[in-house]
């Protein structure tokens, strides 16, 4: 079978044989498959009115386990936002009830982030929507070739991952 990144490929070696365009292979099709992802995660997402970013939040909080609670530093951590955008995000989700700010009983300075049942309702409905999304997209790929696949996506990713700071 023959995707577009076969013919993309094959007129670059024709145009540019002295150049060595096998990474193209696999990236522009990470690529490419990044951008349906994102497609379909928006539409998961809009269909339970929440923004991929609120999604971010309320996950963050909703896999740190009862009660549902993290530091905006922890956030920032999970999220890879600064703390200003961090700030702000946190500020909108307030708003609209999905978590509250409480002060950190171990930090009279700090705050802890903390999801609310609609903020965890929200969220878990739309981790449901988003993982049908991704099944569709998986489902020509064996049990054995998902696994496979994650796997080696894994030694690709790992070290952006593992990167101090």
């Amino acid at each position: 079978m023959e995707d577009e990144v076969d013919r993309l490929v094959a007129a670059w070696r024709r145009e540019r044989p002295d150049l060595d365009v096998e990474p193209l292979e696999v990236l522009s099709r990470v690529s490419r498959l990044a951008r349906h992802l994102d497609r379909a995660r928006r539409l998961a997402f809009s269909e339970h009115n929440l923004e991929p970013w609120e999604f971010d939040v309320l996950t963050a909080l909703r896999r740190a386990g009862t009660p549902y609670q993290l530091s905006p530093g922890q956030l920032l951590t999970q999220t890879l936002v600064t703390s200003g955008t961090m700030t702000n995000r946190i500020d909108r989700l307030a708003k609209k009830g999905l978590v509250e700010r409480l002060p950190d009983p171990s930090d009279r300075r700090g705050v802890l982030v903390r999801l609310t049942p609609e903020g965890r309702d929200r969220g878990d409905s739309a981790l449901a929507g988003l993982l049908h999304q991704e099944r569709a997209i998986l489902a020509e790929l064996s049990t054995a070739q998902r696994a496979e696949l994650a796997s080696l996506l894994r030694h690709l990713t790992a070290p952006f991952d593992n990167v101090p700071g």
